[in-house]
């Protein structure tokens, strides 16, 4: 996940991801136009042959040139080219260094809580280890929460947390990925309309089999009671 699924949260996002791209692109032609322009001054007798004023300057910028260019004939050629290439770089790494430097790591890390604060969503347990994130903000943010909820306050969502209330924890949960510009409805998924078919638990299986075999021995009557027992060992609640 690279951008957020809040509108106002993913535009901020791309603005500062086309700020920094266009940050760099502006320091590479910085970068290029400067080694050109060294790359003419380290060779002098090219400029000096060249009579007429450099276009884009004026005289007194075109004099200082080809003084610069006539100090720089003395020295020796493969020292002024790698001199020339490590500024051109410097000029680019330093500026966009100290950009990314910044930038770089908050988005590496938002994308990282992103992807998984969206995978915890998508289970009860990883939605009430959001809600528990929820609870351990700062105390103005927890009320900040509260006050979003109807009939709601910092203590009745500790107490709703501590006791496993659904509402409360989809709640918090909803609340933690709002931080994150995560859609609530859209990262957690939703239950069948005629709900998930629980699973039988071994133990339960066992004992059904047990009374099966149990009512085939008695035979008759005793095997329609253990069909109902059966029936009960498999679905209690119902």
């Amino acid at each position: 996940m690279w951008y957020a699924q809040n509108p106002a949260r993913r535009t901020h996002q791309l603005a500062g991801d086309a700020g920094v791209l266009l940050w760099t692109a502006l320091w590479a032609t910085a970068a290029v136009v400067a080694y050109r322009l060294a790359c003419l001054l380290a060779l002098p007798r090219a400029l000096q042959q060249h009579n007429a004023p450099l276009p884009l300057v004026g005289g007194r910028v075109d004099t200082a040139l080809r003084r610069i260019a006539g100090a720089v004939d003395a020295m020796d050629p493969v020292t002024v080219r790698t001199a020339v290439a490590v500024g051109a770089v410097a000029l680019f790494v330093v500026p966009v260094g100290l950009v990314l430097g910044a930038w770089l790591p908050r988005r590496l890390r938002w994308i990282r809580q992103a992807g998984a604060a969206r995978d915890l969503a998508a289970s009860d347990d990883g939605r009430e280890l959001l809600a528990l994130r929820s609870l351990l903000r700062p105390l103005h943010e927890v009320a900040v929460t509260a006050s979003e909820i109807p009939d709601a306050t910092p203590g009745s969502l500790a107490w709703g947390w501590r006791h496993g209330d659904p509402e409360t924890l989809d709640a918090l949960a909803e609340a933690e990925l709002e931080r994150l510009g995560l859609d609530f409805d859209l990262v957690t998924p939703q239950a069948p309309p005629g709900g998930l078919a629980r699973p039988v638990p071994a133990q339960a299986q066992a004992q059904a089999t047990e009374a099966v075999a149990a009512a085939e021995a008695v035979g008759g009557s005793g095997a329609v009671g253990a069909v109902g027992a059966t029936d009960s060992v498999i679905d209690p609640i119902g």
